[in-house]
């Protein structure tokens, strides 16, 4: 094969303009140089460049604005961050630069609000969107913030016995949401999502639980589906659905004026990747519209939970292929300094596909290989069975190393994973550096945590 690599994507480059090639074979990323950075901090490498995840914010928010105009939607467009797909600091302080909003799904997501208060970071006028099957101590930590004067909390109620917690615990009135159990896909293990209120039973909870209250009013109704925002005869036929309960809500209880309709953008998976996210957003607004419209009601609010769409993007993981295994005439093994399993373990829990491209020897002819993780176990790889279309890669030499990035790995991996605790075959966590821009615009490198050491394993394991 003389056709290099370089040619196999050269095509497919041009649709995305974040990457470019170096005349020596080396890929850029937003115009930094990987393999400098390579150079200065080693593999394996997880990286996170923060501008990209205010792109994806001002990119969404724009479309629903869009979308808005096009039907000329009377509601407000409230952008939530799903905290659970990064809780990382650095991740959350970026998404709040940008206007925006939080869902919580847990206790332990309150001290977080906490923090991000006592550092100014957040007002209490933020909106607050919890979300989850709550234990007592997540009720108590939500009726708390709301006593503290945090104006937009939103408890989403997931089952009917838990409104009574607020109802204790609570010193002042307060708004919430009901989340809709709705169906799930037809080929799923299950008929019903266990998220949420059964909608047959919406109607009459309310009216006999909120409907006469001094202290709660109902504010949002959720609706989430797994499979996420897509446009298939199942997203439309379960937002309808919603639609007319919403519909039937609204014209009992004139509190409601918002809907959650959650998240679950889809993000890049690979080089020649394209969706038409104005277009879907389009159809999503005049839907909503046109059945308020028809009923003659005012148009909820919208609010978003995108999680995975806001980071997902902004995250990669580097690794160095260590040694080529020819096992058989038709598979070729690249074995990596690291674990798929551990450290991007949705590649083995959901065989969700990332984009798989070298940082070096573009200019390299390719072939058809495997990569190998280092644990034991056999279902430590990434390659073409599961993912969808064959993965090619350049040759290796004994000259230079060969570099493999898995991009787009922002969202859940390392909560997953468990950055920083045990792993299968004591597999370390990698190094994590945060690129952003300074005043002047230029990107600069921080390190974050350094690779885990051996020292750290054995005093979680109990080692003296």
């Amino acid at each position: 094969m003389n056709d290099s690599y370089f040619d196999l994507q050269q095509e497919n480059l041009a649709n995305s303009p974040e990457f470019s090639v170096s005349e020596a074979g080396n890929l850029n990323l937003y115009g930094v140089d990987l393999m400098k950075l390579i150079s200065d901090h080693g593999t394996p490498l997880k990286i996170t460049y923060l501008p990209k995840i205010t792109s994806q914010i001002k990119k969404a928010k724009q479309m629903f604005q869009n979308a808005f105009e096009k039907v000329n939607y009377k509601g407000e467009y409230k952008y939530c961050y799903c905290t659970k797909s990064s809780h990382f600091s650095f991740v959350v302080e970026e998404v709040l630069k940008n206007d925006t909003h939080i869902e919580t799904s847990s206790a332990f997501d309150i001290p977080i609000i906490n923090k991000l208060h006592q550092a100014g970071k957040i007002s209490k006028d933020i909106f607050i969107v919890c979300n989850g099957f709550k234990r007592p101590e997540y009720t108590l930590q939500i009726s708390k913030l709301i006593n503290r004067g945090f104006k937009n909390v939103i408890p989403v109620l997931d089952n009917e016995k838990e409104l009574g917690d607020y109802l204790k615990k609570t010193k002042v009135p307060f708004e919430l949401g009901i989340r809709i159990a709705t169906e799930e896909m037809p080929n799923n293990s299950f008929y019903t999502s266990r998220l949420g209120i059964n909608p047959s039973k919406i109607l009459s909870f309310y009216e006999n639980n909120i409907m006469d209250s001094d202290k709660v009013s109902l504010k949002m109704l959720h609706f989430f589906i797994n499979s996420g925002i897509k446009d298939h005869s199942y997203y439309w036929n379960e937002l309808n659905k919603c639609l007319r309960l919403y519909v039937q809500l609204k014209k009992i209880c004139p509190t409601l004026n918002s809907l959650n309709i959650g998240g679950g953008l889809p993000f890049k998976t690979h080089l020649a990747y394209q969706y038409d996210y104005q277009d879907f957003i389009d159809k999503i607004i005049a839907t909503i519209n046109e059945a308020c419209v028809n009923e003659n009601i005012s148009p909820p609010n919208i609010f978003t939970e995108f999680g995975t769409y806001t980071v997902a993007e902004s995250a990669l993981n580097i690794f160095k292929v260590l040694d080529e295994k020819e096992q058989n005439d038709r598979e070729s093994w690249y074995m990596v300094n690291n674990s798929f399993m551990t450290t991007v373990p949705d590649t083995w829990g959901i065989d969700q596909r990332f984009m798989v491209l070298p940082i070096n020897k573009w200019r390299a002819p390719y072939k058809n290989v495997y990569l190998g993780g280092l644990t034991c176990d056999s279902m430590d790889f990434f390659n073409a069975d599961i993912h969808n279309n064959k993965l090619f890669l350049p040759r290796t030499d004994q000259q230079k190393p060969l570099y493999v990035g898995l991009f787009n790995t922002g969202a859940y991996q390392e909560a997953l994973s468990g950055y920083g605790g045990l792993k299968h075959c004591l597999v370390p966590s990698p190094k994590y550096i945060i690129l952003d821009k300074n005043e002047k615009g230029e990107i600069v490198s921080k390190e974050f945590k350094k690779e885990q050491s051996a020292a750290a394993m054995l005093k979680i394991l109990g080692y003296k």
